[in-house]
C-alpha cells in the first residue's frame, strides 16, 4: 500500500510542478509538460514493479504511436480559445484528437501497427 500511496505522490507532484511552472512562465511550464515526464514514470514504475522487458518495450512502442494524433489538438485549442471560449475549446479539441485517433488507427492498420 505504501508504494501504490507513493506511485501517486510522486506522480502527483510532476503534474503540479507543471501547473505552477506554467503559471510563472508559459514556456518554461510548455517545455516541462512536453518532456514525456508520465510515460517515464510509468517506464520506471513498469520496471520496478518487474514487468517483463517486452511489457516495458510495448508500452514506450505504443505511446509513440498515441501521441502523434494528439498533436492537432494543440494547435486547435489556441486557435479555438478566443473565438469559442475555453470549455467548447476544450472539447472540440477532445472531439479533434478522437478523430485523429480513429483515422490514424485506420491508416496505420494498413502497414500492419494494430493500435486498437
Amino acid at each position: 500500500m505504501l508504494w501504490l500511496v507513493t506511485k501517486f505522490a510522486i506522480t502527483a507532484a510532476v503534474i503540479v510542478l507543471v501547473s505552477e511552472v506554467a503559471k510563472r512562465s508559459d514556456k518554461a511550464g510548455a517545455l516541462i509538460a512536453a518532456l514525456p515526464l508520465v510515460t517515464l514514470l510509468a517506464l520506471i514504475w513498469l520496471h520496478v514493479e518487474g514487468q517483463p522487458q517486452q511489457k516495458v518495450a510495448n508500452h514506450a512502442w505504443y505511446t509513440f504511436w498515441y501521441v502523434l494524433p494528439t498533436l492537432p489538438m494543440f494547435l486547435a485549442f489556441p486557435f479555438l480559445l478566443p473565438r469559442i471560449g475555453f470549455w467548447p475549446s476544450l472539447l472540440a479539441s477532445a472531439v479533434i484528437t478522437v478523430v485523429s485517433f480513429g483515422a490514424f488507427a485506420v491508416v496505420l492498420r494498413r502497414f500492419g501497427i494494430d493500435l486498437l
